[in-house]
């Protein structure tokens, strides 16, 4: 299908596995671009994650690689290397997450991959950024969680001692998130220059970032005006409030939201108190704040309260699971979660892209590969006969079955 997409007309070479990187080439795949997912006969690590209906095709996968054409090649051989530095010459963008040395060794480094296309933007997402201490450290979203502090917040939060994981892949996917944008401004520099350029996209920096926007907080002055971590977010307090029947999200955020609630919460007087009249003094006794708000969400059920917080435009919401999420009003009506057919693995869920351009819409086009499922038609495209793609294939350069 003809991609029309913001990116359509981008090719993008991916040597990238397991998470960060197929979930920022799956929205360059989203926005238009033609995504090579180039691996081993062995596969993308999360080929193999979960369940699945065939081998080398499980859940976590299929979820971030639609949009996307696969290619197998073992780079240990010759003729594969042939096939890669073809695709190079015509491709726009080469993104990998593979350690520099390796990269080196098998010849495909920036400099080596410029000399074949000087004009390439070449993307390498690494662990952590290659000019400190840390840069021949292997990187996993465990580890960079531990790195960048995020595994000590939650503790600050509940009092618990032991740090823990936020229970989701939140490095790889913010880091693949830096990716995206990356790859995208570096396409905006060529337009406008001419010229490519090497980009190194590091987790550990990415995450630090991340994470210090607001909890930088008041070490963002010289000498420190406090400690790091933004006060009201690690306050114990800030949580859903149990209601009568479930939990439910309330964010009364000006003082009109706060008087109305106070209101509704019979208790309409809160609002002249010194301690809740104004933001300041909101921030200033958060903790009370909190714990009045724990004692009034208890007055009524999540969907009373929803009912009326939603008549008097005071911000709330009910607390769901994922399996609610899937059939949240808002996603079925807007279409986000999409059922589609797969050509090997039936009925699937696919995530859309939450991305909405008016001109250029994201699409699927592309259901995601199984290995090697591009194999003949990409090296057809690249102009090999029939003749050389067998004998490449007997040279085990589309690696071994």
């Amino acid at each position: 299908m003809q991609q029309q997409g913001v990116l359509s007309g981008y090719k993008i070479i991916d040597l990238t596995s397991v998470v960060l990187g197929p979930f920022c080439t799956q929205m360059m795949g989203d926005l238009g671009a033609e995504v090579i997912k180039v691996e081993t006969l062995a596969g993308d690590t999360m080929r193999h994650a979960g369940p699945h209906v065939t081998p080398g095709m499980g859940p976590i996968y299929l979820t971030i690689n639609r949009n996307k054409r696969s290619l197998t090649l073992d780079l240990r051989k010759e003729e594969a290397k042939e096939v890669l530095r073809k695709l190079i010459k015509e491709a726009d963008g080469f993104i990998h997450n593979i350690r520099a040395g390796g990269m080196r060794r098998l010849g495909f480094d920036y400099e080596s991959v410029k000399a074949i296309n000087p004009k390439i933007l070449y993307l390498h997402a690494v662990g952590y950024g290659s000019e400190g201490p840390y840069a021949e450290r292997q990187a996993y979203d465990d580890l960079v969680q531990c790195a960048s502090g995020m595994a000590s917040m939650l503790p600050l939060q509940d009092g618990s001692e032991a740090p823990r994981y936020f229970p989701g892949l939140v490095a790889d996917k913010t880091t693949g998130l830096y990716a995206a944008y990356a790859m995208m401004a570096g396409f905006l520099h060529r337009e406008r220059t001419g010229r490519g350029q090497f980009i190194e996209v590091p987790m550990l920096e990415c995450m630090v970032n991340f994470t210090m926007a607001e909890n930088l907080y008041g070490r963002t002055f010289v000498p420190p005006k406090g400690g790091t971590t933004y006060t009201r977010s690690i306050n114990p307090q800030r949580k859903p409030y149990k209601t009568k029947d479930g939990y439910l999200g309330i964010m009364p955020y000006t003082d009109a939201n706060w008087a109305d609630f106070f209101t509704l919460g019979g208790m309409p007087d809160l609002m002249k108190d010194p301690k809740f009249n104004t933001y300041a003094n909101r921030t200033e006794n958060i903790t009370e704040l909190y714990n009045t708000i724990e004692e009034i969400a208890l007055q009524k059920t999540s969907q009373e309260w929803m009912s009326v917080l939603g008549k008097a435009n005071v911000p709330c919401m009910k607390v769901q699971s994922l399996d609610e999420v899937l059939e949240d009003p808002q996603l079925v009506e807007t279409g986000f979660f999409e059922q589609r057919e797969h050509p090997t693995e039936g009925t699937y869920v696919a995530v859309n892209n939450p991305v909405a351009f008016s001109d250029s819409p994201t699409h699927i086009y592309r259901d995601p590969p199984v290995i090697g499922q591009d194999n003949l038609e990409i090296l057809a495209e690249l102009g090999y006969s029939e003749k050389d793609i067998e004998s490449i294939q007997n040279a085990g350069a589309l690696g071994k079955e």
